[in-house]
């Protein structure tokens, strides 16, 4: 199979506290649609989006998790494998700006530092708005991602947020193809991962043209923004 045949999927989380727009967002960008109506989200939902971004096919699989607590339960098994996420809240509401680092703490626990972004949804609002741009500004300096505005209803910078995710992920699959690069003196196995090469007669679950990028926490130390049991068939 040739490499230009194949995709990337990438897995992505959508955290933050009830009604702050996740579902609008996901719906916004996979579906082109907005509704003004707020029905609150019962576990996960997930829609998935083909993509060209940087050259590379591809699939962003994005999971709408529910913000309230009486469902941590359930959505925190969904955060596993993730390698991106996008951080939540509204700029009306101070208590899902508050939560913040709540919820990324929350992810961070299942998944181990990935590539993540802050949004702040609803600046078509910014007359009714209880967060100042600069503590927006300062937390996400505190997280250490980019912080995006945007208006699911006016569908401003809705995007780009999942555009910037997809880059960064592919930044990091890339640096580390060329890790592996140097560790093999320049010559790639068939399939890399970040627990060391395949073999060429080791069973693959890419047959389909998929590379599905996977996630897990290490035991041993935290590394910033690496996709752990990444796979690639070159």
């Amino acid at each position: 199979m040739r490499e230009e045949d194949l995709e990337i999927a990438i897995k992505v989380v959508i955290v933050g506290n009830g009604a702050v727009g996740k579902s609008s967002m996901i719906q916004r960008y996979c579906k082109g649609t907005f509704t003004k109506d707020y029905k609150k989200t019962i576990g996960v939902d997930f829609l998935e989006r083909q993509i060209e971004c940087e050259g590379e096919d591809v699939r962003l699989m994005l999971w709408d998790t529910a913000g309230q607590e009486e469902f941590d339960a359930i959505t925190k098994a969904y955060y596993r494998g993730a390698q991106a996420c996008v951080l939540a809240f509204s700029t009306t509401d101070r208590d899902s700006f508050d939560a913040i680092h709540s919820w990324e703490l929350k992810v961070e626990d299942e998944c181990g530092e990935i590539p993540t972004v802050l949004v702040q949804n609803k600046i078509d609002l910014m007359d009714q708005s209880v967060v100042d741009p600069e503590e927006a500004d300062l937390l996400s300096r505190a997280l250490g991602c980019r912080l995006l505005r945007t208006s699911v209803k006016e569908d401003v910078n809705v995007n780009t947020v999942f555009r910037h995710l997809a880059s960064r992920c592919l930044a990091e699959l890339r640096h580390q193809e060329e890790e592996y690069d140097i560790a093999s003196n320049g010559i790639h196995p068939l399939t890399i991962s970040a627990f060391g090469p395949m073999q060429h007669n080791q069973k693959s679950n890419h047959t389909n043209g998929t590379i599905v990028l996977r996630s897990g926490k290490l035991k041993t130390r935290k590394k910033k923004n690496v996709f752990r049991n990444a796979c690639r068939i070159l």
